[in-house]
C-alpha cells in the first residue's frame, strides 16, 4: 500500500538510497542541477518529513560546495502541539523567501501538496516542486493544476525498471 492509499506491485523505497552517506553528494547534485536548469534559485529547500528529510540535507549539504548557499527546513504532517507549535521547522530567516519543495517519491503527489501547501501558509514563495521519483499517476497535474506550481522529477518509474 502507498501512501496514497493505492496499490502497486512495485514499492519505491528510495530512501535505501538517499540515507546512504556515498549517494547523498550525488542525489544533493542532481536536485541542484535540476533547479539550475529551471532557474530556480532558492534560499532553502523543504520537504514533508520523513521521505524529504535527508533530501533536503543533500541539497544543503551540496550547495555550500557550489558556492550557493542553500538552507534546509522541514515541514511536519501536523502542527506541533506543544513548544513553539511549529508546522515548519529549521528556517531560521524571516519569509518570505524562496524556496523548492522536494519529495522522495510522487504518485498523485498528496505529501508534495501538503508541504506547499504549508510552506506557502508561512509565508514562503514556492518557485516549484521536484520529485526523486515520479511514478506518474497525477503527481504533476495535482500539483500544476490544483495548485499552480511547477513540478519536475529527476527519474520516472519507467526509467527505473
Amino acid at each position: 500500500m502507498l501512501a496514497s492509499g493505492q496499490r502497486s506491485h512495485v514499492y519505491v523505497d528510495a530512501r535505501l538510497t538517499t540515507c546512504r552517506a556515498e549517494a547523498m553528494p550525488l542525489v544533493g547534485r542532481l536536485f541542484l542541477a535540476r533547479m539550475a536548469e529551471r532557474g530556480w534559485q532558492p534560499a532553502a529547500v523543504g520537504g514533508l518529513t520523513l521521505g524529504a528529510d535527508p533530501i533536503v540535507a543533500a541539497i544543503a549539504r551540496e550547495s555550500l560546495d557550489q558556492g550557493r548557499n542553500i538552507n534546509s527546513y522541514l515541514v511536519r504532517k501536523q502542527t506541533k502541539e506543544h513548544g513553539a507549535r511549529r508546522r515548519i521547522e529549521g528556517l531560521w530567516e524571516t519569509p518570505p523567501l524562496n524556496v523548492v519543495v522536494v519529495d522522495d517519491v510522487c504518485t498523485t503527489g498528496g505529501s508534495t501538496v501538503q508541504a506547499i501547501e504549508a510552506s506557502r501558509e508561512a509565508g514562503l514563495i514556492v518557485l516549484g516542486a521536484i520529485g526523486l521519483v515520479d511514478r506518474e499517476e497525477g503527481a504533476r497535474e495535482r500539483i500544476e493544476g490544483r495548485l499552480g506550481c511547477p513540478f519536475d522529477r529527476i527519474f520516472t518509474l519507467a526509467e527505473l525498471d
